[in-house]
């Protein structure tokens, strides 16, 4: 479904202030899989979303998505098989639209473009009972203008938008980092429900260690670029917040033994 081999990243080469963002990543989801990718700052997490999503392309490497390679494709080509919600709830959405406009945008995403929304009353039917699963009432305000939704609100709406029409591959960029404790335990609850319903195949960032166990089949550990531990479907039911911490500082001790050895 999704594979990405031997990608590399280096932002401002050459100069004062090279810094490798992806040193030589490999990562295989198969169809259906969930995988949550923990790591500090400046791991290279949000550098690998913008390379599956085309924000960014690779120095070198390959990108590839139900099997075509997709490397060097725009971010627009992508779109119809990619679905992504970002931290910011602000940036899912089109606050000066209705409700029912902003679902008629990502239902139409995948279809051939033409010069009108097309909201029929069937249509509608459609974006309501979508909604229904939301729980949050938003069924009954289809002409509301998005803007004035709250945080919570926009970013349960960017996420349905985001699952609408079954992506091959979804995104979830530390989409429940800027809401409080409430609203962010509602978004992880209907991204679990969401992704379940439809077998999402699903790459989600996040710094809440808790949330990356108990989300998904699989957990991918990053720092400074590079994958540095992966947990498969077995190990992941019994692996604890102590177990990563001590496993993160293990591999980084392991590392930088290494490193000393390499210097003499």
């Amino acid at each position: 479904m999704l594979r990405l081999a031997n990608i590399n990243k280096v932002f401002n080469e050459g100069t004062p202030d090279e810094k490798v963002a992806l040193g030589d990543i490999n990562l295989h989801l198969a169809p259906g899989d969930f995988v949550t990718v923990i790591g500090s700052n400046g791991a290279g997490k949000s550098t690998m979303m913008n390379m599956i999503s085309g924000a960014l392309t690779p120095d070198y490497g390959v990108v590839e998505i139900n099997g075509k390679n997709v490397t060097n494709d725009a971010e627009y080509h992508r779109a119809k098989q990619i679905g992504r919600v970002f931290q910011d709830p602000m940036a899912g959405t089109a606050p000066s639209m209705t409700i029912e406009e902003n679902l008629a945008i990502a239902y139409n995403r995948t279809k051939s473009r033409t010069l009108s929304f097309g909201v029929t009353k069937k249509r509608r039917e459609i974006y309501r009972s979508a909604l229904e699963m939301l729980s949050l009432g938003l069924e009954n305000r289809l002409n509301a203008k998005v803007g004035l939704l709250s945080g919570g609100e926009r970013q349960a709406l960017s996420l349905l938008m985001a699952t609408f029409t079954q992506p091959s591959i979804l995104l979830l960029d530390e989409h429940t980092a800027a809401l409080d404790p409430s609203r962010a335990e509602l978004i992880t609850k209907l991204t679990k429900q969401l992704v379940e319903k439809d077998q999402l195949t699903t790459l989600m960032v996040t710094h809440n260690m808790q949330q990356a166990l108990d989300l998904g089949n699989r957990l991918i550990m990053m720092d400074k670029g590079q994958i540095i531990l992966e947990v498969g479907p077995d190990e992941k039911p019994n692996l604890t917040i102590p177990d990563l911490m001590d496993a993160f500082e293990k591999i980084r001790g392991e590392k930088m033994n290494s490193d000393r050895a390499l210097l003499g």
